[in-house]
């Protein structure tokens, strides 16, 4: 009997009315250009659609669903302490729109290499990192849902080691142009309650030491360089909760470096946003950023 994962956020993060939901996801999808296409990974947000449903839009207009046939998505854990990644032990993946299927044959690959824990179902229905990336997913691929299947894998506080291991174990999948990698993280996390409060009063009001200090990191990020990232972080402490899907996927690029025919690769950050504008130190905010990576 298949395992179910129920879209336990939908009705409170996004709409579970499959019409609404789908209206909404063409409008932001609708008002995104396609100017760094096709993807070959994206970096998107997981907040409430409210709040970041415009901004999600810009990363999965680069997806050109006619070439995609499997999807990984890479979500942080936020309720779980995981030194590693753990596995999906459901099969099916439920949406507003339609049900998405786990890719058997590449859970199993994975499995085989004794580097990936089982996430129970408790676990997986209430991350949401994972959830917020799946009505995207399936609006876009809805002309070939039954040739697509996922692979959810979430991300645990991995050491930079780790990182590059579970990158070089993906690097082959990510060579494949038929599959797509999905990073699911927000950026900074902001204020007092995310016990988070870094300002330099040198850019202007605290919102624009937020945009600086988030652009920074994406600069770095752009560069395709992991060990710059974790610097980064280091030196910044920037809360961004998936530093560790978005180290995972610099490793998998650094790994299949020269060994992509001559083809470069090249990330480029599309939208930014903030849930709010911070101007006091009880202000409290997150930041949202699209990204798509593309083989030149």
């Amino acid at each position: 009997m298949a395992l179910i994962r129920r879209a336990t956020h939908a009705g409170s993060w996004y709409s579970d009315s499959g019409s609404e939901l789908n209206k909404q996801l063409e409008g932001w999808l609708g008002a995104a250009d396609l100017s760094h296409g096709p993807a070959r990974a994206i970096i998107a947000p997981h907040a409430g659609y409210s709040y970041c449903g415009a901004c999600a839009g810009f990363a999965y207009r680069q997806i050109s669903p006619v070439v995609v046939r499997k999807i990984f998505i890479l979500g942080p854990s936020h309720y779980v302490r995981l030194p590693g990644c753990a596995l999906s032990s459901a099969s099916i993946y439920r949406t507003p729109l339609y049900d998405l299927q786990i890719d058997q044959q590449v859970r199993r690959e994975l499995e085989e290499t004794g580097q990936f824990e089982w996430m129970d179902l408790n676990t997986d229905e209430e991350e949401h990192s994972i959830e917020m990336q799946l009505p995207f997913i399936a609006k876009v691929m809805e002309a070939f849902n039954d040739s697509v299947t996922i692979i959810p894998i979430l991300v645990g506080s991995l050491t930079p080691e780790r990182e590059a291991l579970y990158g070089r174990l993906l690097a082959p999948y990510l060579a494949d142009p038929q599959t797509l990698f999905v990073i699911s993280s927000d950026f900074c996390h902001w204020g007092q309650r995310f016990r988070y409060t870094y300002y330099d009063r040198s850019c202007g009001p605290i919102h624009r030491s937020i945009q600086n200090l988030d652009k920074m990191g994406m600069d770095i990020i752009e560069t395709l360089n992991p060990t710059m990232f974790t610097d980064y972080l280091k030196k910044y402490g920037n809360t961004i909760c998936g530093r560790h899907p978005i180290g995972v996927l610099l490793q998998a690029i650094h790994s299949l470096k020269g060994n992509t025919n001559g083809q470069k690769m090249n990330l480029k950050f599309l939208k930014y946003a903030q849930s709010s504008q911070c101007n006091n130190m009880n202000d409290s905010s997150v930041s949202y950023a699209s990204a798509s990576l593309v083989l030149e």
